[in-house]
């Protein structure tokens, strides 16, 4: 068996972040959930009326032989934008922020550098990306999971999600 790493972002609605994930070699699972929040066991519903402080995120369990955690991040930030506070495309609302919840001092220490370069490299202008420790990772409910997936054609899908599949299908040499 791998070894594998897990690592939990939020960059908009969930759905475009999950299928942007899976297309990747490497990415053992890509989970859709709720995290930064201040209530267990949160609603996809209360989460949008913005009653439980979470974000839309993805956890994703990563084969470290294949990927790190860089190449996670580097996915992450070109997928969304990360210097629009509390949006995302047409997605607007406190839980669709740009955010990285990190799982020990060495994520939190990466991430942390890896921010500093894109903006001192001019990637990026004005990150706004949130770096927090991961207290709780929820799993959102089940017809979240594989949206893409199983609603390719569905219109936010199609206007949405797919462009970001086909930028890591383009940028990062993605498996069949």
């Amino acid at each position: 068996m791998a070894d594998t790493n897990t690592a939990t972002v939020a960059g908009g609605c969930f759905w475009c972040i999950e299928a942007a994930f899976k297309e990747l070699d490497g990415v053992v699972e890509a989970v859709s959930g709720y995290a930064g929040g201040h209530v267990d066991d949160p609603s996809y519903e209360a989460v949008c009326r913005e009653e439980t402080g979470h974000a839309e995120a993805v956890q994703v369990t990563y084969d470290t032989d294949v990927l790190d955690y860089e190449d996670v991040l580097e996915v992450f930030f070109s997928v969304h934008d990360p210097t629009t506070e509390n949006r995302e495309g047409p997605d607007v609302g406190t839980q669709y922020r740009s955010a990285v919840y990190y799982h020990d001092d060495a994520q939190r220490e990466t991430v942390e550098r890896f921010v500093d370069e894109l903006e001192s490299e001019g990637v990026y202008e004005g990150i706004v990306t949130e770096i927090e420790p991961l207290d709780r990772f929820w799993r959102a409910e089940e017809y979240h999971q594989d949206y893409f997936e199983k609603n390719p054609d569905k219109p936010y899908c199609v206007a949405q999600v797919r462009p970001k599949v086909k930028k890591v299908r383009e940028k990062f040499a993605a498996a069949d």
